[in-house]
């Protein structure tokens, strides 16, 4: 293999923040933050979503609003609306 070609490999620190759930996985991503993790120090990596948090691994239902987007807009633009004149 040629030198210098290929980034360096390292194990990484992982943190659904979600979840506040910690993985630890071996990756080539670089990273400016460290933390402590089982007595070493790694790089470390914040996540807002994975397979700790995230609906279909979890089998959560959420649901993003109670009314549809046509009930929205009627809510919305009913002032704009012409009243029937008897």
């Amino acid at each position: 293999m040629k030198a210098n070609l290929h980034p360096d490999y390292q194990q990484v620190l992982f943190h659904d923040t979600n979840a506040d759930v910690y993985f630890l996985i071996g990756s080539t991503l670089k990273s400016q933050q460290t933390k402590e993790y089982q007595g070493q120090i790694y790089p470390y990596m914040t996540l807002d979503i994975s397979s700790a948090s995230h609906p279909f691994y979890t089998g959560e239902i959420r649901q993003a609003s109670n009314e549809g987007r046509v009930a929205n807009f009627k809510r919305k633009f009913a002032r704009f609306a012409k009243k029937k004149v008897d």
